[in-house]
């Protein structure tokens, strides 16, 4: 799942984004509202966290953009306004929830999670399912039949991307993109350690393999007979 936050305070967006990644969302960050605009219409977010206060164009005028050109993201303000009639016009001009700083990021992650459960256009399945192996997406549960898995962070990730992608070759660059959210040297070998961790849990013990490896292209989700 992918978040957009929009934060001027450099800070408070590196500590929402890094607890965001531990917590296995894939992040893009800016500073700006014009920025965040940019963002929120060329990219599919499963929900965004904007500050009122953004040099440029101020959050709720950033909001109402978004709104009018038909992006149904869920919308978490964060600011330091607390009055009621700050919260009432955050909602009014199309937030849909709203947080004062300082505040806990344990509730922060608990409200997000909370907006893209109840979201009704919310695109992307709860469920992922390829062969006998099935992802909770928002529980983040991992089976191989009925067999549960543990997974990481970033190993958890990995595997989201490839069960969004079946037996479509995935590229170490689209990887290190996805899961790690910046570029590493194409030629560290941080995506094949990731990958050999997550086979070793994911097919080990089971007679069907799921994940391959396609030499000098990358790796893919299939049987395999496929």
């Amino acid at each position: 799942m992918k978040v957009l936050i929009v934060e001027d305070d450099k800070k408070i967006a590196t500590f929402i984004g890094k607890g965001m990644r531990e917590a296995g969302f894939s992040v893009d960050i800016c500073h700006d509202g014009q920025s965040g605009l940019e963002y929120g219409l060329s990219k599919a977010y499963d929900a965004a966290i904007i500050d009122l206060m953004l040099p440029g164009l101020d959050g709720l005028s950033l909001i109402e953009q978004l709104r009018l050109k038909k992006v149904h993201t869920p919308f978490l303000i964060l600011s330091a306004k607390q009055s009621v009639d700050d919260r009432i016009k955050g909602l009014q001009r199309g937030g849909d929830d709203y947080m004062v700083k300082p505040f806990s990021f344990s509730e922060l992650l608990a409200r997000i999670q909370a907006l893209i459960r109840r979201d009704k256009k919310h695109a992307e399945p709860t469920k992922l399912h390829y062969n006998d192996l099935t992802i909770d997406v928002l529980r983040r549960e991992v089976y191989r039949g009925e067999d549960k898995i543990d997974l990481p962070a970033k190993e958890y990730g990995l595997l989201e991307h490839m069960m969004q992608n079946p037996e479509i070759v995935i590229s170490k660059t689209s990887i290190l993109e996805r899961v790690y959210d910046y570029s590493f040297d194409p030629q560290t070998n941080v995506v094949d350690v990731l990958v050999c961790r997550l086979r070793n849990k994911i097919d080990r013990d089971y007679d069907q393999k799921l994940i391959h490896t396609v030499r000098g292209m990358g790796y893919v989700l299939k049987t395999t007979g496929k």
